[in-house]
């Protein structure tokens, strides 16, 4: 074939009408590409293969240096759109990490809404708290009286996690729970979207492997639903919030004091408070009771209240002096700690992990610390352990801890001196006695991928 021939077969392709495509009989059959058997001109030299667009089907096209073959591609359609979002209510918290939330969704997730077909409604919330009041009255209602199927938030951790609590106080609300005291509550009616656009991204790092923000919104756009499981706190009787992990010690302290410093960027501030957290560490003296997780149990009876018989009795107590406790129900992935900082936990699996660090030397704590960032085993030290449970008690027994509000660039300072710093989904709780700690299984639907089961060795994920 003559070189300026060729050229001009290859500009037809792309998208100039200089010369129309060859013949129909110059075309491979699909059936013989399909099978994998070579036509005579495939062993020729390829000069170029790609896909191309052809009159409006799109094409698999190879020129090689005797003929121009091309076939349709045939691509392959979802079926199940079941659970596909129609109108998403979008929550954006402008402050989030870098103040790029609104930057993210403009440039990342908005387009491919559109494209989705998805109609979407925006808030921009301005205050603290302002997507927990906006939830708990609002009816919900979009666009030409329709109600939005879902609610996505843009931002970290600590504002995806009043997105969920405040879904699950109007679930509570819409059956006539009581929310003073909720020992069964019912599940969230709306799933819930999390567009990662924090510094640490916790939860959507746990739900899709990755805190990729694209991955994030083809979930959403597709569909894929998981159930996942969530803890109510509450304390003398008193409920008080939903979350999906927490931490009481050392995590609830260097929290409190990163927050006296909210003018620093979020990194800095919480690098300065665990730095000057660990230069005065010191111990909480307390009683952890806790009930170990029943596997034989349907998760379903769980989530509806089933009585557990004798298995009440079965409570466990353990008390002294201890550096940290962690209270997880979900993995918690994340950048600085590859593995979890719980990776034996799963999504919606009906249960926690309770870590509890004991006194130790500072060096031996750092060093535990550190183990989080690697592969290696981070329960591998004599003054942790591990357990996999259903509902923790802790109760401080004195605050002997070094909480002195009068002490000036003291490691902690509350509004109160008898009360106790907690990180919840890194928000803090001040809480001055007891905090009940309840898993209930898969209490609210978020949209994400369902991560395959990691090994000691390498953490996998399930990005689009």
């Amino acid at each position: 074939m003559p070189r300026g021939k060729r050229g001009g077969r290859v500009s037809a392709l792309e998208g100039c009408r200089e010369e129309e495509a060859p013949p129909a009989a110059d075309a491979v059959p699909s059936v013989l590409w399909a099978s994998g058997q070579q036509p005579e001109a495939a062993a020729e030299q390829i000069l170029l293969r790609g896909i191309f667009e052809i009159g409006r089907d799109s094409c698999d096209v190879v020129l090689s240096e005797r003929a121009l073959r091309w076939q349709p591609i045939q691509p392959e359609r979802p079926t199940d759109f079941s659970n596909r979002p129609k109108s998403l209510k979008i929550l954006l918290n402008p402050q989030s990490h870098k103040k790029e939330a609104t930057q993210v969704y403009s440039e990342k997730v908005e387009p491919l809404l559109k494209i989705a077909g998805i109609k979407t409604d925006v808030t921009i919330t301005e205050y603290e708290g302002h997507a927990l009041s906006l939830l708990k009255e609002c009816e919900l209602q979009g666009f030409d009286g329709f109600f939005f199927s879902s609610v996505v938030c843009v931002g970290g951790d600590g504002f995806a996690s009043e997105v969920a609590h405040a879904l699950l106080l109007r679930a509570q609300k819409n059956s006539r729970v009581e929310t003073d005291l909720i020992l069964t509550p019912v599940r969230a009616q709306l799933p819930l979207g999390v567009i990662p656009a924090g510094s640490t991204n916790v939860l959507a790092h746990s739900l899709h492997g990755i805190p990729h923000v694209v991955t994030a919104t083809l979930h959403i756009i597709m569909g894929h639903i998981q159930p996942v499981d969530v803890c109510t706190f509450s304390t003398t009787g008193k409920f008080i919030r939903f979350g999906f992990s927490a931490m009481f010690g050392f995590g609830g302290r260097a929290l409190a004091l990163a927050e006296k410093y909210r003018w620093m960027s979020p990194n800095q501030r919480m690098d300065f408070a665990i730095i000057k957290t660990l230069a005065k560490l010191k111990p909480e003296d307390c009683e952890i009771s806790f009930l170990p997780f029943n596997s034989s149990q349907d998760l379903e009876e769980r989530a509806e209240g089933s009585p557990k018989s004798d298995y009440n009795d079965k409570w466990q107590m353990i008390q002294g002096r201890f550096l940290n406790v962690s209270i997880m129900a979900i993995p918690c992935l994340c950048s600085v700690a590859p593995r979890g900082l719980a990776p034996n936990t799963r999504l919606n699996n009906g249960s926690m992990a309770l870590i509890i660090a004991r006194n130790t030397s500072r060096p031996e704590f750092i060093k535990h610390l550190k183990r989080y960032t690697s592969v290696k085993n981070q329960f591998n030290f004599p003054f942790v352990e591990t357990y996999t449970v259903e509902e923790v008690k802790v109760h401080p027994r004195s605050n002997i801890s070094g909480h002195n509000p009068e002490e000036e660039d003291g490691p902690y300072e509350t509004t109160s001196g008898n009360s106790f710093p907690w990180n919840v989904d890194g928000d803090l709780m001040e809480v001055a006695s007891e905090v009940h700690v309840r898993v209930h299984p898969r209490l609210i639907n978020l949209y994400g991928g369902r991560i395959e089961e990691m090994n000691d060795s390498k953490v996998t994920c399930n990005c689009l």
